[in-house]
């Protein structure tokens, strides 16, 4: 069977997915929040020279993210990697040869990139919160807290 049928087909049988054809060889799809703990995760998939390439952004704008640890993270990761936007977006990249796409190994990548999403936002949300300003009335980002020497 060619990718782009067994795309077709195994996103055809995923309905909760909210896969859209977008182009010949080209798919968008929506993962649901609820499967990902969270908020609902937006993949392109899209088929050319000799790849399946699956790509999605996990956290917009993660100022409070050191993009760096990503790279330290892509060195144990399989199939799936990470990258930033200059404007500090971090984006999930996945690729597949082509020849190698049945339902198994899209099922797999698919997998995968969700797994990457949820912890890269669970990181995410971890340096949010040791980033955040003090809580309390009259705090500022500025006001030291009451233990400090």
């Amino acid at each position: 069977m060619a990718a782009v049928d067994a795309v077709e087909t195994y996103l055809g049988e995923l309905p909760a997915l909210r896969a859209r054809r977008l182009a010949h060889g080209e798919w968008g799809l929506t993962i649901p929040g609820e499967a990902l703990a969270g908020e609902s995760l937006d993949v392109g998939l899209r088929i050319a020279d000799g790849l399946l390439r699956a790509q999605a952004v996990a956290v917009h704008a993660a100022d409070y993210l050191d993009p760096w640890m990503l790279l330290w993270w892509n060195r144990q990761t399989r199939v799936v990697r990470f990258g930033c936007s200059r404007s500090r977006d971090i984006w999930i990249h996945a690729d597949l040869p082509a020849a190698a796409v049945d339902e198994r190994a899209l099922d797999r990548l698919l997998g995968l990139v969700a797994e990457a999403a949820v912890a890269v936002r669970s990181h995410a949300g971890a340096a949010a919160t040791a980033t955040a300003p003090p809580a309390g009335p009259g705090a500022t980002a500025s006001t030291p807290p009451a233990d400090a020497p």
